[in-house]
């Protein structure tokens, strides 16, 4: 859940409805959206996406443990 004023962008994000954590340093630059996401215990999640129409895909970088994990997300707006 995003919502943008201007070049910042505030919300939350997680993996269902039931479970959503703050996003911070939101931005929105043209198409380009960047956030984070601090999970406890599991490290900050850095989201790269680019939004296109009603969807909004890009990648998802966590370093945990000195590992760098990268997951790819496309999303659609709901009507």
């Amino acid at each position: 859940m995003l919502k943008q004023q201007g070049t910042t962008l505030t919300g939350t994000a997680g993996p269902d409805v039931s479970e959503q954590l703050p996003i911070s340093n939101g931005k929105a630059e043209g198409e380009t959206l960047t956030f984070e996401v601090v999970r406890e215990g599991g490290g900050t999640m850095k989201f790269t996406l680019k939004q296109t129409g009603d969807e909004i895909s890009g990648d998802i970088k966590r370093e945990r443990e000195g590992q760098t994990q990268i997951a790819k997300l496309a999303v659609k707006r709901e009507k």
